[in-house]
């Protein structure tokens, strides 16, 4: 519990108001890195959360890349849709491995 508060207090020095629904969305990423690496396996958890802040990144400079080269006008903001990119990954990552990437079958004794 020490390191989510020293995590909610760095966290939080970057938003001047805090409202019920502020850790909305770094919770949900934070379940999508677990379900994307595997639930029980720790290390695909953090794995996942690399992949997952890598390709929201990627998305964010591509968007820059594309407007200063004028490819897409600046309106369009290809960086609005990262959070979404998230769960359009896990979606396609669920498809093709249910378990996620690390996850092993469990199989039940009857």
């Amino acid at each position: 519990s020490f390191l989510a508060a020293i995590g909610s207090m760095l966290f939080f020095t970057n938003y001047p108001g805090v409202t019920p629904t502020v850790g909305a969305m770094p919770g949900l990423k934070a379940f999508v890195a677990a379900v994307f690496g595997g639930i029980g396996s720790i290390p695909g958890a953090v794995i996942g959360a690399f992949i997952i802040g890598i390709c929201e990144n990627i998305i964010k400079g591509l968007d820059t890349l594309l407007v200063a080269y004028g490819v897409i006008p600046t309106g369009i903001g290809l960086s609005t849709f990262a959070d979404a990119f998230t769960f359009v990954l896990l979606i396609i990552i669920l498809v093709f491995k249910p378990t996620g990437l690390f996850g092993e079958k469990a199989t039940d004794k009857v």
